[in-house]
């Protein structure tokens, strides 16, 4: 009877470390993914910008037809700009720390700092998700036409 036990244990014992092994080589990999997005430009970009600004930045989201006021092709702000990308003005109107831009309303319409803020995996990545929006935003930068 005790060589049926033994066989069982055993397998039982290497089935458990297996998945063990395996959950263990899972879980860096998709904290990891997740972390990228999070601090991802373009992602960001499409989340919480795209909407009004438009998947390409030129201004034709499809709530833009619904504001007051026109949205402001992102692409174009370097040329607004004598032809310097901006960005530490541009960091602070994302985060509302600078002027707000009148197309934004008030203070309390989206002024994406306390949101790139949030907490996750213990860290506050809102500085990183900061510098990646504004990265992205001068990548997009068309040349002079």
């Amino acid at each position: 009877m005790r060589r049926q036990v033994v066989p069982g244990l055993i397998f039982l014992i290497l089935s458990g470390l297996l998945f063990l092994t395996a959950l263990a080589g899972t879980a860096p990999q998709s904290q990891s993914a997740n972390r990228v997005r999070e601090v991802d430009g373009p992602e960001i970009f499409k989340n919480h910008c795209a909407s009004c600004h438009g998947a390409d930045g030129q201004g034709h989201g499809p709530v833009a037809g619904s504001l007051k006021k026109s949205v402001p092709d992102l692409t174009r702000i370097a040329q607004r700009n004598g032809g310097k990308f901006p960005a530490e003005m541009v960091k602070q109107q994302i985060d509302g720390t600078g002027q707000t831009p009148l197309s934004h309303g008030t203070r309390e319409m989206p002024v994406w700092g306390p949101g790139l803020h949030q907490i996750g995996n213990d860290q506050d990545l809102g500085y990183v998700r900061l510098e990646a929006i504004t990265k992205y935003l001068e990548s997009i930068q068309r040349k002079k036409e």
